[in-house]
């Protein structure tokens, strides 16, 4: 279309609003991109919970629980995630898509052992609470008019505190602590689920047009999904029925 080469109504600083003209084609811009990275979201999350199944029903997320194995899938789902995050500039959008889908593999060998220890039930019911949530908290975070920007450095080092926290739980074996990390990760990534939100669709005014942009999709379905599967996590150890 003639108006994306018009400078009068496409060119936007960060959080401005395009012009009438550009208004419409701005509009569908956004809502594009926002949609492609939902899809890949949702997909890396099906192919999570698809791995995770298939895995135990074969048997094999016994082998997953401990020993070697265990942090294998562990640590390489962590690593690939920092691979992407640290560089992207480096790789092209295609081997990027790969490891989006390598992570979401690898998560599901990891999640496989969640069967293990609790019950289907109340695996499916925390899923589809967990979906709920997420969609209203993304969806709070995307027509929201007021500035969730404040919120990631708070949340981001609540964060580190969890992993933190989670790490001494190992040698303290606390059932209190378990439960007060559980509960707080929720409330984090509940918050994280609106601010990335927030943050995906305010980068696209500059990221549109660019290079980058298809690359910013899968990173932007990677954060959504980080977000997804730790608030499924921390909320599975309140819901959850254990075997």
């Amino acid at each position: 279309m003639a108006e994306f080469n018009d400078p009068r109504t496409t060119t936007t600083s960060f959080g401005s609003v395009p012009r009438a003209g550009g208004q419409v084609v701005f509009d569908a811009g956004l809502r594009k991109h926002m949609l492609a990275i939902y899809n890949y979201m949702t997909s890396g999350v099906l192919l999570t919970g698809i791995v995770a199944l298939l895995t135990y029903n074969s048997g094999l997320a016994v082998n997953f629980a401990r020993g070697p194995l265990m942090w294998l899938v562990a640590l390489s789902p962590l690593a690939i995630v920092m691979a992407m995050s640290f560089g992207a500039n480096r790789f092209s959008k295609a081997t990027l898509q790969m490891m989006f889908w390598g992570f979401a593999t690898l998560m599901g060998l990891s999640m496989s052992t969640i069967f293990l220890v609790f019950t289907g039930g109340s695996i499916a019911v925390t899923f589809f609470a967990t979906a709920a949530a997420f969609a209203g908290l993304s969806l709070y975070g995307y027509t929201t008019q007021k500035s969730l920007s404040g919120w990631g450095s708070f949340l981001i080092m609540g964060v580190v505190g969890l992993i933190v926290a989670s790490i001494a739980n190992i040698f303290l074996k606390s059932p209190a602590l378990m439960y007060a990390i559980s509960f707080i990760g929720v409330l984090i990534f509940a918050g994280l689920t609106a601010y990335d939100t927030q943050r995906l669709k305010n980068e696209y005014a500059v990221l549109r047009g660019t290079e980058f942009a298809g690359k910013a999709i899968i990173l932007g379905a990677l954060s959504l999904y980080l977000d997804f599967i730790n608030m499924f996590q921390f909320l599975l150890s309140f819901m959850g029925n254990r075997e």
